[in-house]
């Protein structure tokens, strides 16, 4: 028996434009548990500095060190904190195929607008591991799949044939977040690629330069303090007003790599909001909080761009 509901969906997904701003939240904590009133005070900054979507537990909102329950619970309070003002994408990937299936398909019903599915990290599957993986996500949700290759973290890319193979393949594999730092490779992907498929920065410094080369937006660290700035930064470089972009570009690039540079992501950008009081100091170990010494630099980088 045909099964309608995901033909729909498929269908859906399809059409779905990943494009813009997209917040890649931070997950606030309050005594070592979910701040879900922090959070719910980041969702509406966000939607007020008018993003297209948030990305709940991904790399920045620390996934690795939530539980599987804490997981879940924060892409619904994003779904329901958004109230369907914003995209929500929800960070469901996972090195076990069957995890990622099975959270994605809680995010689905919990009301998804999509899923982010990062590249298979420490076990190091070849290219048809990484191929299979994904087309099994696939198989088993509607949702529209934006892929998430970052080799710095993961010890391996999607290679841009099996982005191109899953294209083909998956209807609803639509997206890819693309943060192994090469303009180069952004522009092999849009060769590859269907025109309607959309590449995303996955780094805020290259933004505008991934965007020359054929990228539609950006999975940003950095609007979660400078939501308005860094939407006015992708929206004038995807209007191809170029010089306007580079100018852009030129001014908020020392925020953009302050807040990566002081340490690991998500390290600074906790720091710079705990700084302006959005939410406390905690961070989960294997991660520390940013050492002391670096919090007056810190401060003055805010302070520079209006936002402490």
């Amino acid at each position: 028996m045909r099964d309608f509901t995901r033909e729909y969906g498929r269908m859906i997904a399809e059409i779905m434009k990943y494009r813009g701003l997209y917040t890649a939240i931070v997950t606030p904590f309050k005594n070592n548990q979910i701040d879900t009133e922090a959070l719910k005070a980041l969702v509406e900054a966000q939607i007020a500095g008018g993003v297209d979507g948030i990305v709940p537990v991904g790399t920045t909102g620390e996934s690795p060190t939530l539980s599987h329950s804490e997981h879940m619970e924060v892409i619904r309070l994003a779904i329901e904190y958004a109230a369907g003002r914003c995209q929500v994408i929800a960070g469901t990937g996972s090195n076990s195929t069957d995890e990622a299936i099975a959270m994605t398909k809680e995010a689905e019903a919990m009301g998804a607008d999509g899923t982010l599915q990062v590249c298979p990290y420490y076990n190091k599957p070849s290219q048809e591991g990484v191929y299979r993986h994904f087309k099994a996500v696939a198989d088993n949700t509607s949702l529209p799949i934006l892929l998430y290759s970052i080799p710095g973290r993961s010890g391996i890319e999607i290679s841009v044939d099996t982005v191109a193979r899953l294209a083909a393949d998956c209807p609803n594999i639509v997206a890819i977040k693309e943060a192994g730092g090469s303009v180069e490779r952004v522009n092999q992907l849009v060769q590859a690629l269907p025109a309607d498929f959309a590449v995303l920065s996955g780094d805020d410094g290259l933004t505008v330069p991934f965007i020359s080369c054929g990228a539609v937006g950006v999975v940003s660290v950095t609007s979660n303090v400078a939501p308005a700035e860094m939407k006015q930064l992708v929206d004038t470089a995807l209007s191809g007003d170029g010089l306007k972009a580079l100018e852009l570009q030129k001014k908020y690039y020392p925020l953009m790599k302050g807040l990566m540079s002081l340490d690991g992501n998500p390290v600074p950008i906790k720091a710079a909001m705990a700084l302006r009081g959005d939410m406390s100091w905690e961070i989960r170990l294997p991660l520390v909080a940013l050492a002391e010494e670096k919090h007056g630099k810190l401060a003055d980088l805010l302070k520079n761009f209006n936002l402490l």
